[in-house]
């Protein structure tokens, strides 16, 4: 009784101190807390009220049962409105604190705007996927002939398009959630997703792993639905939303590999065999609409796979399987912030108890609940996921998402068993309202805490592109630098790195204009400069700037 009683006290303690902290963090005094980082108290609390469960007894005060009841009066469709009002509102509200594009969102931004202006493509490489593009050239095309929507760049425009594949992959977890729990059980994970700090930071950004986590778990969907109900024509629908991921984002291949796998061994081989016409007709479907990626990919680079392995060669990892040890190191609270991390820390026990009960079944014993099956396909699912593209590539939070929506989904199960029969309401609606907090304080820690680097570095690289820009006059121009993309974006003109511009031949007539500054990548030093401009009549000019890598110079070639 005494254990139960400290833990007890250790729980309010620990979950008093991480409403404060999120408290602190929504009205700015996130400063106090180191690289606006809050701490993981509630990693603390969870086991301590597990502890302190049976000194709750069943009686809920009556206060809290007339405000569930106040609750329960909201219909569910009302929650997830304003989840996705506030998930939009968030996404404005952080324009402002990185108003220009970084390196990954230029590279797709260039391709974008090259098929609506016929301007170059710096960056682009053949193991970029064409969706993203393709669906930014269309903001691009409706913010001109809305008059500008998108603002004098098209920045607007492309963050737009950012904004309803965030919301569309919202929307897709509440109904995905909702088939497998409760409407509003499926409102608390969405908004317990859009409160861990993975997630968020990447919402504002013109970038494709939001859009195509929401066409995975419709996969997902669909699997779960073939299996679990009889003569479901659910796998005539999977080649047409993984090959429409696809093309969202060439890595989701290691996503889809995950989930097959998983699927075998949730569900056997047989009961996948049972599937007859339809597993071979999806299969044939699959095949055919990966034949225009084969046709271009052998095209390019020689082989019908050489773009997807080109992508995978692209990761910048130091060895093999070093995504995999960050996922290890920074799992689950780096992935899904403070709440986020106790939900998927319970979804994966939840998992691992729904195995067990599965594997007693086939050893003759009882025990396994209808929904069983399902939660190991979830669970195994999301473990294959961290491990097959922790060995594939490097590792950044935004690769897993499929994996940590997966999880949330099982966790808000979980805790609503944990929590019992009488407390699962209150609990749940209790959870909710933290991660309400929580995304508050969340937006303020990508605000003042992950953007402001990109926007000090922006600082550098936009004037001086501009610059360069205005200088061509319209004439053909190629910028040669440490950061083409952006360089692309902003000056209008093609852009190479260094390594890039010694093997290629410039055409005739372009205005080469070579950049290095006092803290750049991979620039030459001054001698290396002077070669590369040997034999050729240059202008010399230096661009100060307030960026973090200091003064530019720009050397024009004649």
């Amino acid at each position: 009784m005494a254990r139960r009683k400290a833990a007890g006290v250790v729980a309010v303690v620990f979950t008093a101190l991480a409403g404060a902290q999120q408290a602190l963090l929504v009205a700015g005094f996130g400063g106090w807390l180191p690289g606006w980082q809050p701490w993981p108290y509630l990693l603390v609390a969870a086991p301590a009220w597990l502890i302190s469960r049976p000194l709750w007894g069943e009686r809920i005060p009556p206060q809290w049962l007339r405000g569930v009841d106040v609750l329960r009066r909201v219909p569910a469709w009302a929650y997830v409105v304003g989840v996705l009002a506030v998930a939009a509102g968030v996404w404005a509200v952080l324009q402002d604190f990185e108003p220009y594009l970084g390196h990954e969102e230029a590279v797709y931004a260039n391709k974008a705007r090259s098929w609506v202006e016929g301007t170059p493509d710096a960056g682009w490489g053949v193991y970029r996927p064409v969706g993203l593009p393709a669906l930014g050239a269309l903001g691009l095309w409706l913010g001109d002939a809305g008059g500008g929507v998108g603002g004098a760049d098209g920045v607007g425009a492309l963050r737009a398009v950012a904004l309803v594949l965030a919301l569309g992959t919202l929307t897709v977890t509440y109904l995905v959630a909702a088939a497998w729990t409760s409407r509003r059980r499926a409102v608390v994970v969405v908004v317990v997703l859009l409160s861990g700090l993975g997630f968020l930071r990447r919402v504002p950004e013109y970038l494709n792993d939001i859009g195509a986590t929401g066409l995975l778990l419709i996969v997902v969907l669909l699997l779960v639905r073939a299996q679990e109900k009889e003569g479901s024509r659910a796998l005539w629908g999977v080649p047409a939303v993984a090959l429409a991921a696809f093309y969202l984002r060439y890595g989701v291949v290691g996503n889809l590999l995950a989930v097959g796998l998983a699927a075998v061994l949730a569900y056997g081989p047989r009961a996948w065999m049972a599937q007859g016409r339809r597993l071979v007709g999806a299969a044939v479907l699959l095949v055919i609409g990966l034949v225009p990626h084969f046709w271009h990919a052998v095209r390019e680079t020689g082989s019908p796979l050489g773009m997807i392995l080109s992508a995978t060669s692209q990761a910048n990892r130091a060895y093999v399987g070093d995504g995999l040890v960050y996922y290890l190191a920074v799992f689950p609270y780096r992935l899904a912030g403070d709440l986020g991390a106790v939900v998927m820390a319970a979804g994966l026990w939840a998992a691992g108890a729904a195995l067990r009960r599965v594997l007693a079944g086939r050893g003759g014993r009882c025990g396994e609940r209808p929904d069983d099956r399902r939660r190991v396909f979830q669970g195994t699912a999301a473990v294959l996921v961290f491990v097959v593209l922790g060995m594939a590539t490097d590792g950044e939070p935004r690769f897993v998402y499929l994996a940590v929506v997966l999880l949330t989904v099982l966790g808000v199960e979980a805790v609503a068993g944990l929590a019992g029969a009488a407390w699962s309401a209150p609990v749940l609606a209790a959870v909710a309202a933290f991660a309400g907090l929580t995304v508050l304080g969340t937006a303020q820690v990508v605000a003042h805490g992950a953007m402001p680097g990109p926007a000090r570095l922006a600082g550098s690289t936009v004037p001086v592109a501009r610059e360069i820009g205005a200088a061509a006059q319209g004439r053909p121009c190629l910028v040669v630098t440490g950061y083409e993309p952006e360089f692309g974006w902003y000056s209008g003109c093609d852009a190479v790195t260094y390594a890039q511009y010694r093997k290629m031949r410039v055409p005739e007539g372009t205005r080469v204009s070579l950049v290095v500054f006092e803290r750049g990548r991979l620039q030459p030093d001054a001698a290396g400069l002077e070669r590369l401009a040997a034999g050729r009549e240059s202008d010399v000019r230096t661009i100060r700037t307030d960026g973090p890598v200091g003064t530019a110079t720009v050397v024009t070639l004649r």
